[in-house]
């Protein structure tokens, strides 16, 4: 099964113009290339470490632990019921030593620590490795581990992801390659979003076979230090750290106001209150979801007089706290 490269562009002079807005992936060469960060792990794993111990101000931190069998795949075990690892709070200085002290061995733990606020636990990490994107406001975060493969899972925000040290691989498939990527529990997930069963590095094509349909819309690039990659928002996207020290810096902005609410929740709600409906009255609800969420337009409400509109009106802050206030007196019955 052969994958298709992602389109990458030189970005060693900034991003380009129009990116928060680009609906496909891209990968960025060279966009952090010039970050002190990024040149110290292009240096060493050695340098990569101290550069951070810069900035470590005495921080616990949660980690991932799996074991060595787990060959780095942080996933759901094969039951379904728990994960391949385990959560531990440690020093960050503690974990940065263990990366070292592992590095070069043949066989080790897995080591992560996944999406920590880079002003809580690096402060000033920022102010020297900044990366400022025109009309947003992001939230970055810093990934720290040795080799690990992040099951391919899908994120609301838009995100660029800017390797520091190490190398990685990302893999992405189209947001409709949903029923092909075999999506595991929803509610019970390794690190708060659903995550697919398949593992990309080892199709196992007898138990799932419509991944093949997937990999082959699948897209991949290799990442070294100084690269990112633009991942748009509902991408599905697995990460693999192929170095014996990665760490990645990425940010995360939305292109919708604060006030709304995440549409897993309306996911969630949906489950509970219409998927198991007779199957006629499913198709009234579909009808009905579409003519006020998926095709609403100006015609919609047109015969509403303005002032009598409320959740047929455009939405603000005002108006979601009112509504979220309501939902919330009928949900706690």
């Amino acid at each position: 099964m052969t994958t298709e490269p992602i389109a990458a562009i030189d970005a060693s002079g900034g991003l380009p113009e129009g990116l928060a807005e680009r609906a496909m992936p891209v990968v960025l060469r060279g966009l952090v290339a010039h970050w002190p960060a990024a040149q110290a792990g292009a240096a060493s794993d050695r340098d990569a470490v101290d550069y951070l111990r810069r900035f470590d101000r005495g921080a616990t931190v949660p980690a991932m632990v799996a074991p060595p069998e787990a060959a780095g795949r942080l996933t759901h075990d094969d039951a379904l019921t728990g994960f391949t690892f385990h959560y531990e709070q440690r020093p960050l200085a503690q974990i940065l030593d263990a990366l070292l002290a592992m590095a070069g061995q043949a066989t080790v733990p897995t080591l992560y620590v996944g999406s920590s606020t880079i002003d809580s636990y690096l402060p000033g990490f920022n102010s020297e490795n900044g990366l400022p994107i025109p009309g947003a406001a992001p939230l970055a975060s810093i990934w720290i581990g040795n080799r690990s493969r992040i099951p391919t899972h899908q994120d609301l925000p838009d995100n660029i992801a800017c390797v520091v040290a190490g190398r990685r691989r990302v893999t992405l498939f189209p947001p409709g390659q949903l029923r092909n990527l075999y999506i595991g529990p929803l509610d019970v997930t390794p690190a708060g979003q659903p995550v697919s069963l398949a593992d990309p590095t080892a199709p196992d094509l007898a138990r799932f076979p419509r991944f093949a349909e997937a990999l082959a819309h699948a897209q991949v690039a290799e990442l070294a230090p100084g690269d990112a990659v633009f991942i748009p928002s509902m991408w599905w996207h697995h990460m693999e750290g192929l170095g014996e020290i990665n760490v990645l810096v990425n940010y995360w902005w939305r292109r919708t106001p604060g006030w709304m609410d995440t549409p897993m929740n309306a996911l969630m709600l949906a489950l509970m209150t219409l998927r198991d409906l007779p199957p006629e009255q499913r198709a009234i609800w579909q009808e009905t979801f579409r003519h006020y969420v998926f095709e609403a337009d100006a015609d919609t409400a047109a015969h509403v007089p303005d002032h009598a509109r409320r959740v047929l009106a455009p939405f603000d802050d005002t108006l979601a706290r009112d509504l979220r206030a309501r939902l919330l007196q009928r949900l706690n019955r």
